[in-house]
């Protein structure tokens, strides 16, 4: 199966996963870059932050790697998780041009940490947008990301005009973004949106707890525990009101 002669682009990996059934449709192979801008109080890969502490490769190798498990993922595809991979447009771009060539379905992970022209760089190549909305409120995006400005809505209305698919995540963090007024706020904004095609509320984990200790870093969720299942049903029902499948 030959692949495209063009010159590979070099980036920085996180690390890969061969099988994976949740990021995107099917089964599929799903890259996770190395590099991130915000610094999510909840994030499970702080580890993924910094570009430097990646793996270098270019394109072509991931490409490599990814047919040796064609016959597997053919009917998935191949998803570029992250960190972020629109910190690294021209590599992920590429990755998903040459998966194009394969046949492959491509899904970008992102929480859409881009400008306008960056993010058409591998929206281009890109057959669904998995974007997690960190937080409808601009001041609650600022505590929970520690990023001054919110850039995913512009990559969800960038989507609407192309008419790429969205699957949105939200994560259900208590204390932040659980708050029944701001799922109100989030479920009505995102009712007006053809382009998606389902959301997923997803409750905070404590599974990335252990890198933060290990790190350092100053971790202010020791003491959160994970959203029980009657919040998230709760959730799930205001998303449902406004029209949104789950």
């Amino acid at each position: 199966m030959k692949n495209s002669d063009a010159p590979a682009v070099e980036g920085y990996i996180h690390s890969v996963e061969t099988f994976g059934a949740v990021d995107g449709p099917g089964l599929r192979y799903i890259v996770f870059v190395q590099g991130c801008p915000l610094r999510c109080i909840y994030c499970h890969n702080p580890d993924s932050w910094k570009m430097s502490d990646g793996k270098k490769t270019t394109s072509a190798e991931v490409v490599k790697d990814i047919e040796e498990y064609y016959a597997f993922i053919r009917h998935g595809g191949v998803t570029v998780s992250g960190g972020e991979p629109l910190m690294q447009p021209e590599f992920t771009a590429d990755i998903f041009r040459r998966c194009k060539e394969l046949g492959l379905h491509t899904a970008l992970d992102t929480s859409g940490s881009a400008e306008y022209h960056t993010a058409l760089k591998v929206l281009k190549y890109t057959d669904l947008v998995l974007l997690d909305i960190k937080a409808f409120d601009p001041e609650l995006y600022t505590a929970v990301t520690g990023a001054a400005k919110d850039k995913g809505k512009l990559l969800l209305e960038l989507c609407e005009k192309l008419a790429i698919k969205v699957w949105i995540r939200h994560v259900v963090l208590p204390g932040y973004t659980a708050d029944k007024t701001h799922i109100e706020s989030l479920a009505e904004y995102l009712s007006g949106f053809s382009c998606i095609e389902k959301t997923e509320p997803i409750a905070f984990h404590k599974m990335g707890e252990y890198k933060w200790k290990n790190s350092g870093k100053d971790y202010k969720l020791y003491d959160t525990a994970p959203p029980d299942e009657a919040v998230m049903d709760g959730i799930r029902e205001i998303f449902r009101s406004k029209g949104l499948k789950l």
